[in-house]
């Protein structure tokens, strides 16, 4: 009896399937544990002589399973190989890529795994060695070589042309060395590059081919929320979107504005863009700073959701805190007033200005695109939920990116407006008391 795959028994009559299984003998049956019996037919390497295998494909489609399984096959067939783990940070590679429900040690407990975190590496039995970098820190790659090479989510990474190119020049051990590429497909530079380049074999999908796999709760809320939205054809569909016509933000101009490293902080401020309703929308925190340098640098995303009015307001008291910020703008008619009694209650001593919208959110977000235009802002990282919320802006009022609300880029566009675009405050930073 030949062994089929999961996806080949699905497609069984109920009674047909029964049969199978029963017939199965107790070494088949143990088959069922091995990737090969559960990974669909979307879901295997390519064929041909391929240096590249980019899979861009939807949330939740098994990039990451399909990831640490490859892994798995390169450094077990191939004894002492190098194998380099990049994720957008050391936090994500170690939590998402070795840690995470679909990575490397839960799929390696029969291959007695030894993981070092201390030193960023798995060591494997035979002597394969996988090394964790972050695209945070392009150079960490300049000078390592490596036989093979795990890429997670490189539509996120903050430096992806820079990161991308060190880890290729570094991939020169062994007859054959690999890169497999995964990521939920966002049109920034990196990613258009590799779907033109030559010696790439890519794989795409969308969310529902792992419909067996995902609670049906989930497929059905994202559909109801992003169905038929550019932005869902993007995070569900796996279709790589251009940005819209009319975008205030484009890709190229939010890659040609990271910063590779921020100057000293002369101020800063707290853009918060409360919620307008109480189910799902976020809270919108974002901290913007006037550099030494004159420019202004996006430094972090604290924007939470899913929180009640008290709860939103703690996390903007928190993040003041950690950043000793010199005064938080919030939206008065959306919760102002809620915030302001919260940073009391946490002993938070600083001014915290009431805005209130004039015009619509695109047109207060004019301005704020025309200072990136000019190379006057500029992003101290990589911020992806922000940055899809900016490039959905379209000037004339409209909205395309995700969610019902873009509650990220409101923040920004009131903390930027604050900082660059009003008058300069000459009060004294005020801390904590």
């Amino acid at each position: 009896m030949n062994m089929m795959t999961a996806e080949q028994l699905v497609r069984l009559p109920q009674e047909e399937m029964a049969r199978y299984i029963k017939r199965l003998t107790v070494a088949k049956s143990e088959n069922t544990l091995d990737w090969i019996f559960w990974q669909r037919d979307d879901q295997k390497p390519p064929t041909g002589d391929w240096r590249v295998w980019l899979v861009r494909a939807g949330r939740g489609f098994g990039k990451t399973r399909m990831g640490a399984e490859w892994v798995r096959e390169m450094a077990t067939a191939h004894p002492g190989a190098r194998i380099a783990l990049v994720g957008a940070t050391l936090n994500e590679a170690r939590t998402v890529m070795v840690e995470g429900e679909s990575g490397l040690l839960p799929l390696s407990a029969r291959d007695r795994l030894s993981w070092e975190p201390s030193l960023r590496t798995l060591r494997w039995p035979n002597g394969s060695i996988a090394t964790l970098y972050s695209a945070a820190e392009p150079e960490s790659l300049r000078g390592p070589q490596h036989d093979f090479a795990w890429a997670d989510e490189v539509a996120k990474w903050p430096h992806g042309i820079a990161t991308w190119d060190n880890l290729m020049l570094g991939l020169r051990l062994g007859e054959r060395p690999r890169v497999m590429a995964t990521t939920t497909p966002r049109a920034v530079p990196l990613v258009k590059r590799l779907d033109q380049e030559n010696g790439v074999a890519l794989t795409k999908g969308s969310t529902r081919a792992n419909a067996c796999n995902l609670p049906p709760a989930f497929i059905d809320e994202l559909t109801a929320l992003h169905g038929g939205t550019r932005w869902g054809r993007q995070e569900l569909d796996g279709e790589l979107i251009e940005d819209a016509e009319g975008a205030l933000w484009t890709r190229d101009l939010l890659e040609k504005r990271r910063a590779q490293s921020v100057p000293e902080m002369k101020r800063i401020i707290i853009g918060v863009d409360p919620p307008a309703s109480k189910g799902g929308d976020a809270c919108g925190i974002i901290v913007v700073g006037l550099g030494a340098d004159g420019f202004a640098y996006v430094l972090a995303d604290h924007s939470v959701a899913g929180r009640s009015p008290e709860g939103w307001a703690r996390a903007v008291a928190a993040a003041a805190e950690v950043w000793g910020a010199d005064r938080v703008i919030a939206e008065g008619n959306q919760g102002g007033d809620m915030v302001v009694s919260t940073l009391r209650a946490a002993d938070i001593a600083m001014p915290v200005k009431k805005v209130h919208a004039a015009r619509g959110k695109a047109a207060r977000a004019e301005p704020v695109a025309a200072l990136y235009e000019a190379g006057k802002a500029f992003h101290g990282g990589a911020f992806p939920e922000l940055e899809d919320e900016l490039c959905g802006l379209i000037a004339g009022g409209s909205y395309e990116g995700p969610g019902r609300s873009p509650d990220r880029a409101d923040a920004l566009v009131w903390a930027m407006s604050e900082l660059m675009l009003g008058k300069q405050g000459t009060e004294p930073r005020v801390r904590q008391l």
